[in-house]
């Protein structure tokens, strides 16, 4: 059935551009004239859109007018509406936004600045990251110090349960790691050192790479896997349902009750789970070389004793709090950035995980440059 009042449009040359003229309504029975009209304005003029004749005014009308918009203004010609109330005005504002987004343009190919800028802003990212953790641990080492000055803050009961999640609770993975890896340090090693009739040596190798690095190495990358997930989903969690918010309008510090009794549980902890790794570690490699290499357990401890310096176990030792406090500050940092949603919680746990671990890789390979140019 025709519209009993069509839509008239007139198209003349204004200035520099066009001027359209819509008269009568602009609804669904005449949007396809309306289209086609407005899809045949050049792309390279300017337009105007006189609507102060339009007698309706819906949806459908809307929609042609925001998709001409839409082609010129990205094309770079400009969209002027004369007449239009404020209904219309609305209207038209909620279909355009209601609009998809256009399918955007193949990007061009970078060029050397491109991949140099986005190097820079990398190394910026990342400057700022490291940053914000060294200010996480400026902030433990405050409110800590702030607890020896006040005990009546420090939280003792929460201590004691993170020391039980992160130390207590770990000990079977540790342990078993560590007997895993000086199982195989000692088939592999007697496996080699055969061949130039050097078997007792395996007791140098066994002790000098646990002790020294991988008791403690290993140790801190399960510690990283296990805790740093924990901290930063527990942290993050309480985030998400604004119950730090809660903690600073009770006037608590977050600080003191979330990060100093997590951290100061792993520095307390880790040692002693390195400590397991190293004795889980040598039992492992002196069960595998009584098996393979027939050097008894009483050979095996008098080598051991003989050969073996006590720094080895001082340096793994020493590496200990170090790892403990990175691990503990990454979590904890992690935490504190989660959003509102779950998406953010998970990758947040993730980054955190890879971080840790990264993080006390790099620093274990920097303790054996500072080790080597001491001498020790």
């Amino acid at each position: 059935m025709p519209d009993p009042d069509p839509l008239l449009i007139e198209i003349a040359p204004d200035g520099a551009g066009q001027r359209v003229t819509l008269r009568g309504p602009c609804t669904v029975r005449t949007v396809t004239d309306l289209r086609q009209r407005l899809q045949a304005l050049p792309p390279d003029q300017p337009v105007t859109l006189d609507l102060t004749k339009v007698t309706r005014f819906d949806t459908a009308g809307a929609w042609a007018i925001s998709l001409c918009q839409q082609r010129l203004e990205a094309a770079g010609a400009s969209v002027t509406l004369d007449g239009a109330d404020a209904s219309v005005q609305s209207l038209l504002e909620t279909v355009t936004r209601a609009l998809p987004d256009p399918d955007h343009p193949e990007p061009e190919p970078r060029r050397l600045s491109d991949h140099v800028a986005a190097v820079g802003e990398a190394v910026y990212r990342g400057t700022q990251f490291v940053l914000a953790l060294v200010a996480y641990f400026g902030l433990f080492l405050a409110r800590l110090l702030r607890s020896l000055r006040h005990p009546g803050e420090f939280r003792l009961t929460s201590l004691v349960h993170h020391s039980q999640e992160v130390g207590v609770k770990a000990v079977p993975i540790v342990a078993l790691m560590a007997f895993l890896i000086g199982v195989v340090l000692a088939f592999q090693g007697s496996t080699q050192l055969r061949q130039f009739g050097a078997e007792v040596f395996v007791v140098d190798l066994i002790a000098i790479s646990i002790l020294r690095e991988l008791g403690i190495l290993l140790t801190s990358i399960i510690v990283a896997g296990r805790t740093a997930s924990a901290y930063t989903a527990a942290i993050g969690s309480m985030k998400m349902r604004e119950e730090i918010d809660a903690m600073r309008t009770l006037g608590l510090d977050h600080a003191m009750v979330l990060f100093v009794p997590r951290i100061l549980a792993l520095v307390l902890m880790l040692p002693i789970l390195g400590l397991i790794a190293n004795i889980a570690g040598l039992v492992g490699g002196g069960l595998m070389a009584w098996i393979d290499l027939g050097i008894s357990p009483a050979m095996f401890v008098t080598r051991l004793v003989e050969g073996t310096s006590v720094d080895h176990v001082l340096i793994g030792m020493i590496k200990a709090p170090v790892f403990a406090v990175i691990i503990g500050v990454v979590g904890c940092h992690a935490g504190m950035q989660v959003k509102s949603n779950a998406e953010s919680l998970g990758r947040m746990t993730s980054n955190a995980v890879v971080t840790a671990i990264f993080a006390v890789i790099v620093a274990d390979a920097i303790f054996s440059v500072i080790f080597a140019q001491l001498g020790m």
